[in-house]
Order: structure tokens, then C-alpha cells, then sequence
């Protein structure tokens, strides 16, 4: 396994990966589609919510070990027009990014070995350890920054 330091900067280089794609787009590059239709503003705007969730998601799994841990239906969100994930300027969503990433990887360095193990219930995919969190965030913008290159 790897150290919490390795962990932690595989963490933080999928941050710097995603922003600096996301950041590079061209005003026309937001509004392509890919086959399943979503924007890379879409996938921007849902990115800032879904790593607002797991901000939370790691504190509550830390402090209160067993929670439930809730999921969302991200096409919901992606398709509700009050949040606006098809028109909104992106500059807002770049911001929680940046922010709550930059949180959870000061946290992440403090996360002792012990704590890898703490687990809590996702409503949506069962058992959900610490490290579990790590590797799925550490993986997600990476996977997003994949699909827009793919749409563009």
C-alpha cells in the first residue's frame, strides 16, 4: 500500500490535472457534447458538486466513524435548469474546486495509517472506508478530465 504522503500527492495532482484541462477550454470547447450528452460545462459544474459532497463526506466518515454516508443522482443535477449546470459561467465551480480539494488534501496529509480503516455506509455502495474515499477522489477528476478530452 502506499504511504499516506504518496496517497495525499496522487490526490493533489488529480486536483492540478483537471484544473488546468478544465481551466484551458475555449468558450466553444464548454458546450460540445459527448454520446451521453453532457457538456464539459456540465461535467465541470458537476464536479465542483460532487467534490463538495465528498469535502463532507471524508470529515464525516473521520469524525463520526459508521455514518451514512449519502449518494446523489448526478444526472438529476446535471439536468435540473434551477442549478444550472448548462448555462452557468464556470469560473464559480473552478473555484470550489480549487477550495475544497485544497481542504481535503491538507486533511489527507494528517490522516494517520489507523484511520485508512475507518469506515462508514455509502447509501449507494455500501461499506466506505477512509481509504476507499481517498482512491475514488483521487481518481474521479482524472476520469472527468478523460471524458472532455474525449468531447473535444
Amino acid at each position: 500500500m502506499s504511504s499516506i504522503n504518496e496517497l495525499a500527492e496522487k490526490y493533489h495532482q488529480a486536483t492540478e490535472t483537471f484544473l488546468n484541462l478544465a481551466k484551458s477550454l475555449s468558450k466553444n470547447d464548454l458546450d460540445k457534447s459527448d454520446h451521453e450528452g453532457w457538456t464539459p460545462r456540465q461535467v465541470i459544474h458537476h464536479t465542483a458538486d460532487s467534490e463538495a459532497q465528498s469535502f463532507s463526506s471524508l470529515r464525516r466518515l473521520i469524525a463520526e466513524p459508521g455514518s451514512v454516508i449519502q449518494g446523489y443522482d448526478e444526472a438529476k443535477w446535471a439536468n435540473s435548469s434551477t442549478l444550472g449546470y448548462s448555462e452557468l459561467p464556470v469560473a464559480d465551480s473552478f473555484e470550489i474546486i480549487a477550495a475544497v480539494r485544497k481542504a481535503s488534501y491538507e486533511l489527507v496529509k494528517r490522516i494517520t495509517p489507523e484511520q485508512l480503516e475507518i469506515i462508514g455506509v455509502h447509501s449507494e455502495s455500501g461499506i466506505y472506508s477512509v481509504l476507499r474515499w481517498i482512491e475514488t477522489y483521487s481518481r474521479h477528476p482524472i476520469d472527468h478530465a478523460n471524458q472532455i478530452k474525449n468531447q473535444i
